[in-house]
């Protein structure tokens, strides 16, 4: 098979218009490894380390539903020293917690269980991940690392190239954590003008696959919100209620400012036809995608 007509999933997604709405997975706390060997398919499951040491991180991250993500810095030559490693919590009441640690050799990782007992400090600089994982999706890759190299450039501190993140069709996917916020279909100009919004508390709909606190019509019923009236911060809009009747929803989102304002918003939920969902799957599968029918004040 040659370049020109291999599949990519992200290609095939464009084409079809697949909705970004509701996509983002859910997750509120994040384990962070730099890790400089290559990374195998499966991320943090495939790397060497010592066996005990391994299970005690992952026992203790899936303990609080942590997702674990190998990281590196776009930095050639590779970068010398002890690794870093974090864990980074997003909490109900809109704080950000972060803890930072280094590691020389395996058993400094163990740090990491305990990190994930313990609050770890408030005010911290945002941490922007872009995922370029090839070895599970190529189209991350080759669509991810043009954006990490133009995020890096501008934000050298904040920026760090990561494993999977989930919605390999949706390459260029970049996730800014600890609060938890998705992003996908970007190029590197599109990219840095998201993070530079999202970084001035001002959150756009257009390429926003959702916040991860929330559950998917939550995230649809948010982002409908920031297309009728423009964007806005993490936490102006709360949601403060979801019913279910079947595939339909009705999920109730307050506005803070500049007045206290509620509103229902109907979001219908169906299953797509089949189609590949990603490089290395052979089989159609269908997708949920979800319709917005209406918005009323509450």
């Amino acid at each position: 098979m040659t370049t020109t007509d291999r599949f990519f999933c992200a290609d095939a997604a464009r084409i079809r218009g697949d909705s970004l709405a509701g996509t983002a997975p859910r997750g509120t706390v994040w384990v962070l490894i730099e890790y400089r060997g290559a990374w195998p398919t499966n991320g943090y499951d495939g790397i060497d380390l010592d066996p005990v040491v391994k299970a005690h991180v992952w026992a203790a991250a899936h303990a609080v539903r942590a997702r674990i993500f190998l990281i590196r810095r776009l930095v050639r030559p590779r970068p010398e020293g002890p690794g870093r490693w974090a864990v980074l919590h997003y909490e109900r009441s809109g704080a950000y917690r972060q803890r930072w640690g280094t590691w020389s050799s395996d058993q400094d990782l163990v740090e990491i269980a305990e990190a994930l007992r313990s609050p770890g400090h408030l005010d911290e600089p945002p941490v922007v991940l872009v995922c370029v994982h090839g070895q599970h999706d190529i189209c991350c890759a080759v669509r991810g690392r043009p954006v990490a190299r133009a995020l890096s450039e501008r934000w050298p501190n904040l920026v760090w190239e990561c494993t999977h993140v989930g919605g390999d069709r949706f390459a260029a996917n970049v996730v800014v954590v600890p609060d938890g916020t998705y992003y996908g279909l970007l190029d590197p100009a599109s990219a840095v003008g998201v993070v530079e919004e999202h970084l001035a508390g001002r959150i756009h709909p257009d390429f926003l696959r959702g916040y991860t606190d929330l559950a998917p019509p939550q995230q649809v019923a948010v982002a409908a919100l920031l297309a009728r009236f423009g964007p806005a911060g993490r936490h102006d809009y709360t949601v403060t209620g979801t019913a279910r009747d079947g595939d339909d929803w009705r999920v109730r989102v307050e506005l803070h400012a500049p007045h206290p304002t509620a509103f229902d918003i109907e979001v219908h939920a169906h299953r797509t036809a089949p189609y590949r969902l990603t490089c290395r799957g052979p089989v159609p599968s269908p997708a949920v995608a979800y319709e917005v029918r209406s918005i009323h004040s509450a």
